[in-house]
């Protein structure tokens, strides 16, 4: 798999923001911890990781909103103000560029390293990757 990010565009879900990546992954993690279990809304977030600069916005710079738990070293998040949809961000030392991986438009062969936060996975996630599966929404 490659680790290539040069041309990769990204968007939030309403299209106001837009962005370019450039360079490559550093790391790619899934995080299954309470507080990104929390700010997705799902059992874990995907983020890659990059150099902070790797990143130019195309559009809608002004929609940006940044998060960062007061009481947490690590944690931020940033958003879309329109839509709510999560954005690339710096992480808090400003040493690297945190990019969800969700907020991609162009297909990337980018492979997540592993699963951090295991031990704080949802109850629930493992009996989720067997359930049945649906191309898209099951008829009733």
């Amino acid at each position: 798999m490659s680790n290539d990010l040069d041309q990769v565009l990204g968007s939030c879900l309403c299209g106001k923001v837009r962005f370019r990546l450039s360079g490559s992954a550093e790391a790619f993690h899934l995080c299954h911890c309470r507080r990104c279990r929390k700010a997705s809304g799902s059992a874990h977030v995907a983020n890659t990781f990059t150099g902070p600069d790797n990143i130019s916005w195309l559009a809608g710079e002004e929609c940006i909103r940044r998060f960062e738990l007061p009481e947490a070293k690590r944690f931020a998040k940033q958003f879309c103000s329109n839509c709510g949809s999560p954005l690339p961000y710096l992480n808090r030392t400003a040493t690297q560029l945190v990019i969800p991986a969700g907020s991609l438009d162009t297909p990337v062969t980018v492979a997540p390293d592993d699963n951090i936060f295991w031990a704080s996975r949802a109850e629930w996630y493992e009996d989720g990757r067997d359930a049945t599966r649906f191309d898209e929404y099951p008829h009733s």
